[in-house]
């Protein structure tokens, strides 16, 4: 890994462009765009409250920039500031070109680019309504009562619909628009939940999950054209609802999980679940548990690479026990996150909060080749660190690859892809400890570029980008295929 220098940022907004090739920053009220090979500054804009804005004493304080994203072909990028309600869109290749909305009285608590990347949602306060505004047409368009402005919506995968969770007369309500037609209405229908937490989309663009709040555990499948498809909810201790939801990338299982430390497996022709993945102290014989050597940063000053000690099965892993007399208990699922193939499921549980769990899942569909059962989800590999796993993200691009970081001035590297020695050509499992060539950083969150070839480390208010070393041997069929073309 190649480490970058160490640069400022707000917020946490950091972002590498959708090609890969540049990286945005906000640093208080000051957006900054830098290539990505170089990190040298390309553009660089202030964003300044408008004019018109009544001088008060919270209008007199700077402006933070808010939200900061880019366009889905990296022309535009826009920053927000929630706080004075307003926001600026800047052109990449033309500096002096730029365009301004204004919240006004109803506010603003999130902004976000549509798919096409020409128009930009706009969520007020209060749950007033989402306004969705055109850099084309320069028209906006509203939608009223919005349920949740974090996580009450979605896209389908082609940016044909925009499907949004909606409040009226006290009922849970969907509305499905179409984005390609200035959204325009297309289907409005009653929701089978009575206080929705949150929905989920299928991969498939044809079923949406949805589920109630932190009171009730279940979940309901809905088609879009509103029919209900099935329903689910554990026979006995239901517990205190659901906190994670994630869909196979074939769409064919749902993974459901609560406080409870258990996981469903739901298939998609009953929506009945075809198994449970329960968190157990006892790990048997064949799972690969790796963990973090001890002391490890101290004696090599946090620089290099440093594999994790392979521990040998069966054995027993440490699991905290919850005090239920208070809310929200420190169990259950903190995350939920298929990889890219959907052949690994990702699991972090609350009570076991330094480790990693990885499930190895089948392909839907297949069967064991003596009994021919239907296979089973089974647990494949436990990383084991010495502080609690703050995040950890799948690589968007390599379906073998994961990274993590446990706010220490280091990151986790997972991967199945390692070639053994000997010539046989078998894939291994590697983990590896590495360290953050900088003084007084701490990694509180990381991100893989789109490409899956960098790392982004975010610190409080600094953040720095890591890059996998190529070979020289590709190195030079690129430039030799850049010449013959």
């Amino acid at each position: 890994m190649d480490f970058t220098e160490i640069y400022k940022q707000s917020a946490g907004l950091v972002a590498f462009s959708p090609g890969t090739h540049f990286i945005l920053t906000a640093a208080l009220d000051r957006l900054v765009v830098r290539r990505a090979d170089s990190f040298q500054v390309a553009r660089t804009w202030q964003v300044v409250p408008p004019v018109d804005t009544p001088t008060t004493a919270t209008n007199s304080t700077p402006c933070r920039i808010s939200h900061a994203a880019w366009s889905c072909d990296s022309e535009y990028v826009f920053a927000a500031c929630a706080k004075k309600g307003f926001l600026n869109v800047f052109k990449l290749r033309d500096e002096s070109w730029n365009a301004r909305i204004d919240a006004g009285l109803e506010g603003l608590v999130k902004a976000e680019w549509s798919p096409d990347g020409r128009s930009i949602l706009c969520f007020s306060d209060m749950g007033l309504r989402v306004t969705i505004w055109s850099l084309l047409t320069g028209t906006a368009t509203h939608i009223q009562f919005p349920l949740h402005p974090d996580r009450g919506y979605t896209f389908r995968r082609d940016g044909r619909y925009f499907v949004l969770a909606e409040r009226h007369k006290s009922k849970d309500t969907l509305g499905i628009y179409d984005a390609t037609e200035a959204y325009r209405l297309v289907r409005h229908f009653p929701l089978p939940t009575t206080s929705l937490a949150s929905l989920s989309l299928s991969p498939t663009g044809d079923v949406l999950a949805v589920w109630e709040g932190p009171l009730e555990y279940e979940i309901f499948i809905v088609s879009l054209s509103g029919e209900t498809l099935g329903s689910f909810a554990p026979q006995t201790d239901r517990g205190f609802g659901i906190r994670n939801v994630a869909w196979h990338p074939s769409g064919a299982y749902l993974a459901v999980s609560g406080w409870d430390d258990k996981i469903y497996i739901l298939e998609s022709v009953t929506w009945g679940p075809v198994t449970v993945l329960e968190l157990q102290s006892r790990v048997p014989q064949g799972v690969a548990i790796w963990r973090e050597p001890a002391n490890w940063v101290e004696k090599t000053q946090g620089r290099g690479f440093l594999s994790y000690e392979r521990l040998q099965t069966p054995t027993t892993i440490s699991i905290s026990r919850p005090d239920l007399s208070k809310p929200y208990p420190k169990s259950g699922t903190v995350q939920l996150a298929f990889n890219t193939a959907g052949t690994y499921l990702l699991a972090r549980f609350e009570s076991t909060p330094t480790m990693i769990h990885l499930f190895a899942f089948p392909a839907p569909g297949s069967r064991d080749p003596v009994d021919m059962r239907v296979t089973v989800p089974t647990l494949k590999s436990i990383l084991i660190h010495t502080q609690p796993v703050v995040n950890a993200q799948w690589n968007p691009v390599r379906k073998g690859s994961l990274a993590a970081c446990c706010s220490r001035g280091t990151m986790y590297l997972w991967s199945d892809e390692w070639v053994g020695e000997g010539g046989s050509g078998e894939v291994e499992e590697v983990a590896e400890c590495v360290g953050v060539p900088a003084h007084e950083f701490v990694t509180r969150d990381i991100r893989w570029a789109p490409d899956g070839k960098g790392l982004t480390l975010l610190d409080k208010e600094t953040f720095c980008c890591a890059f996998e070393v190529e070979d020289a041997d590709a190195n030079e069929e690129d430039s030799d295929l850049m010449l013959s073309s």
